[in-house]
């Protein structure tokens, strides 16, 4: 009776490279196989679904308003958020699928196979590989449609843009390594649980530590203006380097932990080790000095890094990124000039951008009004509301001469703001109501303007509805021939219906004179 005798490789002995070849083939096989059964698990189906589906509502429904002027240097950090969901959803699958034969009892039937344990671990690592690569395509698409944009301004970062895909393959490789250290189909969900707690603890202890925040892997930093792509100052490098680097750390670490300790993985591994902590180093310190000097220049002088054009016969000052977009704000100051009489339809006007950088990318800090006369501030936003906004100031400059008089406008002026700024539009009592601020379009209310807001009582209000509701050419008109005294300090609003021919105010409890004095 004859028989096969098969001998064990030596230890130590690499085996040969046609060995390799069809190792390298199995594992790549087993990690398509793995992939496709990914793609059929409902958490990864609806999450992904409904990343591509917002990431698209997104695009549509920012085609007006501010959305439709955006900054790319903001844009890049807004792709971030969404895939979190997606790795989220990989952390469960991929721990799932790697506790499978455990769940289901066939453990003992791979002791039989070629493939090595640590071969199928690499497999599922790699499995999530294709969710990574569809990310990034969506992430690429949601950013490249925002830059094709008419209205877009700066400049994105590569590094800020590879942090969606990054985090979805983080969470596939987390999944992995967890299934190696607790072989329990309850761990992964407690984990997340602990990991939704350590954030909220963290959120309230180190809130303000640089270092403790970047060791998350989304720092989607926000609500203050966009500021100059140069001021941003994000090490959006170092954190790309720092998870990747902990990508591949998790990974091998999972191999290492199911017996794959070959040399390679080893040596891939302490690169990895290497790569995350230069990340950390990299990305660790705070602000650099010359950052919050030029934050500080930019906040307080912006005359030195700007350039001015000339557009009619005022000067549109920009900052460097936003220099295409002075025609805009030359179209609006000329509809509001249009409707001004006497010599503010001829004067020439100091359009400046400003921008409160000093106290960082999530403070929206308020702009001083300007004292210099004939100077009108407009802010790095434009689109929907910063428009009419925008407006305000302009009619507000015409009208008291300089921004920080007119915050002191409580006569017949502020009925002479709020025409010049919103007569103009198409519909104005929508855009009246849009620049209140409480949305209203009767009664006492606050305007919104570029460097805070304005008063507006309700008779005010009331006059300026029934100036909105007549023909514009017949009000301009009345303007112009009274505007002398329509802009003189102490008209009152009643004198100002009576000139402009329209209901006069009845329920005035004071005169204007005497709510001024106060």
């Amino acid at each position: 009776m004859s028989g096969t005798v098969v001998q064990a490789a030596p230890t130590g002995v690499e085996p040969p490279a046609t060995d390799r070849r069809r190792r390298t083939a199995a594992v790549l096989a087993l990690a398509r196989f793995e992939a496709r059964e990914l793609v059929r698990q409902i958490p990864v189906l609806v999450f992904f679904l409904l990343y591509v589906g917002y990431t698209c509502w997104t695009l549509w429904s920012g085609r007006e308003g501010m959305d439709a002027f955006p900054a790319l240097q903001d844009a890049d950090r807004e792709t971030q958020a969404r895939p979190l969901l997606v790795g989220i959803a990989l952390f469960v699958c991929v721990n799932r699928a790697v506790l499978r034969s455990r769940r289901r009892g066939t453990d003992r039937h791979f002791d039989v196979l070629v493939m090595e344990p640590w071969r199928r671990t690499a497999a599922h690592v790699l499995s999530a590989v294709p969710f990574a690569v569809a990310t990034a395509l969506v992430v690429l698409f949601d950013f490249v449609c925002t830059a094709l944009k008419p209205g877009a301004i700066g400049h994105g970062s590569p590094a800020e843009l590879a942090v969606g895909p990054l985090t979805v393959l983080l969470g596939a490789v987390a999944g992995a390594l967890l299934a190696r250290l607790f072989p329990s189909g309850f761990a992964a969900p407690l984990l997340i649980v602990g990991a939704l707690v350590l954030a909220s603890l963290a959120s309230t202890q180190v809130a303000d530590e640089h270092w403790a925040q970047w060791l998350w892997p989304v720092v989607a930093e926000g609500g203050s203006d966009p500021f100059p792509s140069e001021l941003v100052g994000r090490p959006a490098a170092w954190h790309a380097l720092y998870l990747a680097g902990l990508v591949v750390v998790l990974a091998c670490a999972a191999v290492l932990l199911s017996g794959g300790r070959t040399r390679a993985v080893r040596a891939v591994a302490v690169l990895a080790l290497v790569a995350t902590g230069a990340g950390i180093a990299g990305q660790s310190p705070g602000d650099p000095a010359s950052l919050a000097a030029a934050r500080t220049e930019v906040s307080v002088s912006p005359e030195k890094t700007q350039s001015c054009l000339t557009h009619g016969g005022s000067k549109y000052c920009a900052f460097p990124e936003w220099s295409d977009r002075t025609a805009d704000w030359a179209a609006v100051v000329d509809r509001v000039q249009t409707l001004a009489g006497g010599a503010a339809g001829g004067r020439e006007l100091t359009v400046r951008q400003r921008l409160e950088a000093r106290y960082g990318l999530t403070d929206d800090s308020a702009l001083d009004p300007s004292r210099t006369p004939g100077q009108v501030t407009v802010g790095t936003r434009w689109g929907g509301n910063r428009v009419p906004e925008f407006a305000v100031a302009v009619a507000a400059v015409l009208v008291a001469g300089d921004e920080k008089s007119a915050e002191t406008v409580c006569d017949a002026r502020m009925v002479m703001v709020a025409w010049l700024a919103l007569g103009g539009e198409q519909d104005p009592l929508t855009t009246f109501r849009h620049v209140r601020l409480d949305d209203s379009i009767s009664g006492s209310a606050v305007i919104l303007a570029p460097t805070g807001a304005l008063s507006m009582t309700a008779q005010q209000t009331a006059v300026v509805r029934e100036l909105f509701e007549q023909p514009r050419y017949g009000v301009t008109a009345k303007v112009k021939a009274h505007w002398a005294e329509l802009t003189a300090p102490g008209t009152t609003t009643r004198r100002a219906a009576e000139l402009l021919d329209v209901k006069t105010p009845t329920d005035e409890p004071a005169t204007e004179e005497e709510k001024c004095g106060e």
